[in-house]
Formats: C-alpha cells, structure tokens, sequence
C-alpha cells in the first residue's frame, strides 16, 4: 500500500494544544520527628527568649491578601479564541486567491511559501473545539492508530460538515485502514467543498492506481498538478502511468 500524500500538520503549530496539561499535585514538606532537641541554657537567657511556659509561637501561613488569585484560579485555561468574522472568512479567501497564485509559478521558490501557508488556512476550523479534534485525529494517525483517527474525524465531520479538511483527513484515515469507498467518497466531499484541494485530488490518483483505473488516476493526478505543479510524486505518478499507456497502446 502507498502511504497518503503528506496530510497538513499545524505548521503554526499555530498552535493548539490536544489536552489541557495536568498540574502535579505539590508533595507536601516531610513531617518532624517525635520528639524536638531542647538546647541547654547556661546562665542569662539571650535577648528576645520566649518565657519558659510561653505557648510556642503560631508558625501556620497567614491568609494571602485578598488581591491575590488562589492558585485554582491561576491554572484555569484561557478562553478559546472568538469565531473569525464573515469578514475575516473573505479576506481569508482573498488570501488564498493569491497564494494559489504563486503556486503556481513554475519559477522560482515562492510557491512553497505559499503552499505551506495553504496548508495552514485549510487546518483551521474557525472553532477552537474543532480544531482540537483535527489536532486529536492526526496524532492518532501519526500514532498509527486509524480507529481512533476516525472516531475523532468522524466527530469533527458531524460537527463541522462544511469544513473541507476533516474530510479529507478522514479519508486518508480510512484509506491507511483499507477501506477505499469511504475514503474516495470523503475525498469527494472535500473537493466539494474545497475544489482547488490539490492533496484530495493527488490521493484520489493513489486511491484509483491502486484499484487498477489508470484513466481515473491520470485524470486525478493531472487535475493536481494544475493547481500545484511542483508536487514531484503527482509528476512521477503521471509519467509512469503514460508509459504504462503507451506501451499498451503500442
């Protein structure tokens, strides 16, 4: 089996983290012995001695000052960010219009810039709560495990059906697991949504290879290419299955 094109991972790491960190409990301070070393008294006592029957001295912590946090407070996680605006979604677009743009020049390194801040705008949700399950599903993939990877992808499917990169991470979690229908027909529904997905159409072109539809795999791959023209293994893929044609043909 090929393994899936790169899946995105956050480049910004921009950046979520999956859990919350735990806090350690404190160990507390090892208790005294049973008994306490009573120091010999040779003639005055010195200045400042406690009277002999004297109650000893209260050594408890005094109360913090009321304009203090008590500890639980200062370890509460921040607030999620706000949902971007339909404004920030247009600019957000525009932004791709003409990153999609530099892709592809077939000149020069711009293009890679660009397509690694493609990747970034397609990990993002627009919810803190749907990225963390984006977040949890490609670490279970990265973990290598797929069920997992799927239960997490599917939650965010469900939750966020317009997002195009949950689909398309749970089609590459379904195809690791060797069920092609599903991820074919999530493939599908990413470039539904998000029809310049170069990685979808690339992994399509594997999917089809595979299966033996050569014609389809070229078409994929070829479609790739036009919109990111520098992917070396779409360049390959397609060059190879021309030749398989040709010597076919002949």
């Amino acid at each position: 089996m090929r393994w899936p094109v790169p899946h995105f991972h956050i480049a910004v790491a921009a950046g979520l983290i999956l859990w919350p960190a735990a806090v350690a409990p404190g160990f507390a301070e090892p208790a005294s012995a049973g008994y306490r070393v009573i120091p010999v008294q040779t003639d005055a006592p010195p200045e400042n001695a406690q009277p002999e029957n004297a109650p000893p001295e209260d050594d408890s912590p005094q109360d913090a000052p009321d304009d203090q946090a008590p500890p639980d407070e200062a370890l509460t996680e921040p607030a999620a960010p706000p949902e971007p605006t339909a404004e920030a979604r247009l600019r957000e677009r525009e932004d791709l219009d003409a990153l999609f743009a530099e892709l592809a020049e077939p000149e020069g390194e711009a293009w890679s810039r660009a397509e690694t801040d493609i990747l970034r705008i397609w990990s993002r949700s627009g919810s803190a709560s749907m990225d963390m399950l984006l977040k949890r599903g490609e670490a279970a993939l990265d973990a290598g495990d797929t069920g997992s990877a799927i239960g997490h992808l599917t939650a965010l499917t469900d939750h966020a059906p317009d997002f195009a990169g949950g689909w398309y991470l749970r089609g590459v979690a379904f195809y690791l697991q060797g069920d092609y229908g599903v991820a074919i027909a999530d493939m599908a529904e990413t470039l539904k949504l998000e029809p310049r997905h170069f990685g979808a159409l690339t992994q399509l072109g594997a999917m089809f290879e595979e299966l033996g539809d050569n014609d389809r795999a070229l078409d994929a791959y070829r479609a790739s290419l036009k919109i990111h023209p520098h992917q070396q293994d779409a360049a390959d893929a397609v060059t190879r299955l021309e030749a398989q044609s040709e010597g076919t043909d002949a």
